[in-house]
């Protein structure tokens, strides 16, 4: 089982930068795919990026490419999404959620953290 805790989230203004962690417990963190999703007020949730269980393969949504990076430090048990050229529209509430199955499969979440971007 792994329990995720996310962090990083705030407030910032159109064009900042913000960089999200997502903590895991236990011990096989290395051995999950990792990815991080979002919310905002009244849509579904969607996913933003994931990440291979080494960090080789990653893929983002069409919306996020060349603005976010995903990564992780298996040694630290930590997943990264660092945000860049923030727009109003990337307003959510930030989830990470690991994946055992390698099949896109998200068992385990964390609890979010909020992000808002001002025009």
């Amino acid at each position: 089982q792994v329990q995720l805790v996310e962090s990083g989230g705030g407030l910032v203004q159109a064009g900042g930068s913000l960089r999200l962690s997502c903590a895991a417990s236990g011990r096989t963190f290395s051995r999950y795919a990792m990815g991080w999703f979002r919310q905002a007020p009244g849509k579904e949730r969607e996913v933003v990026a994931g990440i291979s269980w080494s960090g080789v393969s990653t893929w983002y949504a069409d919306s996020v490419k060349g603005r976010f990076t995903i990564s992780r430090d298996n040694a630290k048990n930590t997943v990264y999404l660092q945000v860049n050229s923030l727009k109003p529209e990337d307003t959510a509430v930030y989830y990470c959620a690991a994946d055992g199955t390698g099949r896109g499969s998200y068992a385990y979440w964390g609890q979010g953290t909020q992000v808002t971007v001002s025009s």
